[in-house]
């Protein structure tokens, strides 16, 4: 249960990334400094690891294991589903 955490702040990381980069592709001229590769990485790997961690989370609900081991805090679980939806939206329009 304890890599089901530690990857659900990792999840919510590469997530900020991912609104970082989003709002990079609307800026006219992004910054060129190191960091904006990695910004970029990161923000596009959050869409699979993002889906993954759901998943992981939806078994676990599934399985009753949530309750019984404890889990990450609401506000994370609930942000990382809402940044998935965001995700898919912004791939599939």
């Amino acid at each position: 249960m304890q890599t089901y955490r530690f990857l659900s702040r990792v999840t919510f990381i590469c997530n900020i990334c991912c609104l970082l980069s989003v709002v990079m592709l609307l800026v006219p001229h992004p910054p060129q400094v190191e960091w904006t590769s990695v910004i970029l990485i990161l923000g596009y790997f959050a869409v699979l690891i993002n889906g993954l961690i759901n998943l992981w989370g939806l078994v676990l609900l599934i399985q009753n294991r949530i309750r019984s081991q404890g889990w990450v805090p609401g506000w994370l679980a609930y942000a990382n589903f809402i940044f998935l939806v965001a995700q898919l939206v912004f791939i599939l329009r």
